[in-house]
């Protein structure tokens, strides 16, 4: 599988609940990260998604909030990674953010400005998060 989006995650469907319009999706990564994800109920039915399936997770770096001193249950989004910063590769605008968590390494693209305000450096605490929509779940046919 080849994509653009920065962050691809294989795991393991842990978790599915069932919804009228929508299901929501618990992955756990080959790391041991647990992500959620919010699709379609007609998606998860044709993907075949069940609990022990094998799948991945996709989130674009764009979609990646980065935190400082923030606890998980500060904030409304679903996924909250705590790591610490592995690299900053800096543009004339905006900074891609690499943090490692456990294993994993999550890529965020943030602005210059927030990364000087954050203060941002290699290995200080910081926080990715995303929302479980913008969780794109896939498996291998």
């Amino acid at each position: 599988m080849q994509t653009s989006a920065r962050n691809q995650f294989a795991g393991e469907i842990t978790e599915l609940k069932h919804g009228a319009v929508n299901d929501e999706v618990t992955l756990r990564t080959q790391d041991g990260l647990e992500m959620v994800s919010i699709i379609t109920h007609g998606s998860a039915t044709s993907l075949g998604l069940a609990v022990g399936k094998q799948a991945f997770a996709l989130v674009k770096a764009s979609s990646v909030i980065v935190m400082v001193d923030v606890a998980k249950n500060q904030v409304s989004a679903r996924n909250c990674i705590a790591g610490t910063v592995s690299a900053l590769t800096k543009g004339a605008v905006n900074c891609e953010v690499s943090i490692s968590a456990g294993g994993a390494q999550i890529a965020a693209i943030i602005t210059n400005e927030s990364v000087d305000r954050l203060a941002l450096a290699n290995g200080k605490a910081a926080t990715a998060i995303f929302k479980a929509s913008s969780v794109i779940i896939g498996v291998d046919q």
